[in-house]
């Protein structure tokens, strides 16, 4: 999609003075344009930041704003709620932490992350 953003608005600010409208655009407007698809682009990216990745110490999670770790300790299961978009950290005092990157669109991969995520938590919390 980020690639589409930038080429349709490349496209549009290549096409925007050639347009018999009456309107005289200049080229900072199709610089702008351009500015425009890449900002766009810039968002559409953001949203393939979230990551997660385990190990016998903890787990970090990485979501939209920042990255956390969190030992196992702390953490006390790793769920999946009915009708949740994302599977989440459940932490003492009835808080809990989304981890964005397993989704409920992913199907099996998403099935597979909370298994293994679940064989760590355990092999961590039972010693």
């Amino acid at each position: 999609m980020a690639v589409v953003f930038v080429g349709v608005f490349t496209v549009v600010a290549v096409l925007l003075r050639n347009t018999p409208t009456g309107v005289f655009f200049q080229v900072s407007d199709q610089i702008a344009m351009v500015g425009i698809g890449v900002l766009l682009a810039c968002g559409a990216l953001w949203f393939t930041r979230p990551k997660v990745s385990a190990d016998a110490a903890g787990i970090d999670v990485r979501n939209l704003l920042g990255t956390t770790r969190y030992p196992w300790e702390v953490v006390r299961s790793v769920s999946f709620p009915d009708g949740a978009a994302f599977a989440r950290l459940e932490l003492p005092d009835d808080e809990y932490v989304p981890v964005m990157a397993v989704q409920a669109i992913d199907g099996d991969r998403a099935v597979a992350a909370i298994r293994e995520l679940r064989r760590l938590h355990r092999a961590a919390t039972r010693q």
